[in-house]
């Protein structure tokens, strides 16, 4: 096996938490835990809108922490395929978080007159992090798809 091919493969074990973009996990699981924490602490106005924000961010972090346990435990086994695999979620993830994010923050924009105000604000933080998430996922999508095409 060439060294191109194993620095190009998924990392198992302990090295999940030492490799990037692999280290970005643990902000993915922070600020997506927090978009979930502070949707559902906000009065449910907009059903479907809000509704589409708690489906992405509950089912990003099911997947990244399942996947996250199976690197670690090494079941890939050093196979091409879940390069793919792990190059195809990040890119799903991503794209469910920017549309979570758009329509959280438009969501926002609309609610930023109703009573209390607390509840605005709570959704504004939630927005940031939807921004913040999305954003580390966008950046973990990028370097997962150069080492899929490197693998």
């Amino acid at each position: 096996m060439s060294s191109a091919t194993t620095s190009a493969g998924l990392p198992s074990g302990m090295q999940v938490l030492g490799t990037f973009p692999d280290i970005l996990v643990i902000p993915e699981f922070v600020f997506g835990g927090l978009v979930w924490i502070l949707v559902a602490s906000t009065r449910v106005t907009h059903e479907m809108s809000e509704g589409w924000v708690m489906f992405v961010s509950v089912f990003c972090f099911v997947i990244s922490t399942l996947l996250f346990f199976l690197y670690m435990c090494g079941a890939h086994g050093g196979k091409p395929a879940w390069v793919a695999l792990d190059a195809f979620y990040q890119v799903i993830a991503s794209l469910f978080y920017l549309s979570a994010a758009v329509i959280l923050g438009y969501t926002t924009y609309i609610l930023k007159d109703l009573p209390p105000f607390k509840y605005y604000q709570i959704d504004i933080a939630a927005v940031v992090f939807a921004y913040a998430a999305t954003l580390t996922y966008v950046i973990h999508m990028v370097f997962s798809l150069l080492r899929w095409k490197s693998s």
